[in-house]
């Protein structure tokens, strides 16, 4: 909304000048074929369009401007994802891509909208609107968002930035470190007011398993004092079962407290809402009014960030959804494990007193499975 409200009073965003992400991907399709017709050869074309979208997006995202700049880039996890080698021939994708959005009338798309606002005030001489900005959810903005952000303040201005790295679900893998921003001062925030230490437990066991991704920025919390019940983590021969009893429990809890039933996907939470009562709340960015009092809401783990209920059920945590098989496919498996064990995390700790954990099948392994962590 920023991006787009500064853009537009300085006549830099005409109306549709943004693509959608279908169209996107097949921008990127045309780019791959402009690349074939033009003799370009390699396995490196034999990659899924997935693939370079998120590559595109990456570059976007920390704000790349040229081959080299994006050669020489140091890359996070233990996966490369493309070595030094594919790298030109990506970035000669990328530049074709760009080339066929232009053509195709639109100016941006979603990922290099703060790349275009940061240029514009590099010319914008301006008085600046804004003295201080505060930057919440810190985590998920890119490093070009931050950097758009530091430039719309005045020299007197100051940018608080409030962030959890063990929350970054959108595979930024940065930090304001890597947008250059230079903090006079940090405060670390360790104690932990929402979780009983049952399943403050285990959201730390979670983020010390293998393929959670270690940062340096992370913070670990101070134990809570408040007791509960631990965890379950339960088996069912069946989703349709799984699902059935899950909403049963669930709208018996949320008879007295707030209770959320978070999904992975959008078909997951389709395939829910048949089960669900007509009171429920779908959790989603748009969501204006905030029901009181005790209720159940039901939504993706990203719909669900910044959010705290009495109860969550987290279903569907077989081994065959967890990691994400289109995100293993086009991320490969250990990105897409540290990503999903972010989101396993921010489920976790959405929970304050109440965690149910269930899967039909096998249970995933990025979970810690012990019986130690759960209810017997």
């Amino acid at each position: 909304h920023f991006a787009r409200g500064y853009l537009g009073s300085r006549n830099r965003l005409p109306r549709e000048s943004i693509c959608t992400p279908n169209e996107r991907l097949r921008f990127v399709e045309a780019a791959v074929a402009g690349a074939r017709g033009a003799g370009v050869q390699g396995a490196t074309l034999d990659r899924p369009r997935e693939f370079f979208d998120e590559e595109f997006r990456w570059i976007q995202r920390l704000g790349i401007g040229s081959e080299q700049e994006y050669v020489d880039a140091e890359r996070t996890g233990r996966s490369t994802r493309v070595r030094r080698a594919e790298r030109a021939a990506v970035y000669d994708l990328y530049k074709r891509y760009l080339e066929r959005r232009e053509k195709g009338g639109r100016l941006y798309d979603w990922d290099d909208l703060a790349s275009a606002v940061l240029r514009e005030f590099g010319d914008d001489r301006g008085d600046r609107f804004y003295r201080h900005v505060v930057i919440d959810e810190g985590q998920d903005f890119s490093p070009e968002m931050l950097r758009s952000l530091a430039a719309a303040i005045p020299d007197d201005g100051s940018l608080t930035f409030f962030g959890d790295i063990a929350q970054q679900i959108y595979g930024h893998r940065m930090s304001w470190r890597s947008a250059g921003l230079v903090a006079p001062k940090i405060w670390q925030f360790r104690e932990n007011y929402r979780n009983t230490k049952q399943i403050a437990r285990l959201a730390l066991a979670v983020a010390e398993m293998p393929h959670f991704p270690v940062d340096p920025d992370l913070v670990e919390p101070t134990a809570p004092a408040a007791d509960g019940p631990p965890p379950s983590f339960t088996r069912f021969p069946s989703d349709d079962a799984e699902r059935q009893l899950v909403v049963s429990r669930a709208i018996d809890l949320a008879r007295t407290g707030t209770v959320a039933i978070l999904l992975r996907t959008w078909e997951q939470e389709r395939a829910i809402r048949g089960y669900l009562p007509a009171g429920a709340t779908r959790l989603r960015r748009e969501l204006a009014v905030w029901p009181s009092g005790p209720g159940l809401f039901y939504g993706t783990y990203h719909g669900s960030k910044g959010l705290e209920f009495d109860a969550v059920f987290m279903p569907s945590l077989s081994d065959e959804r967890w990691p994400h098989p289109p995100d293993v496919e086009t991320l490969g498996r250990d990105e897409a494990a540290a990503r999903d064990s972010r989101l396993l995390y921010v489920g976790i700790t959405r929970a304050r007193s109440d965690l149910v954990l269930t899967y039909a099948g096998r249970p995933t392994g990025l979970l810690p499975t012990a019986p130690g962590w759960y209810q017997s």
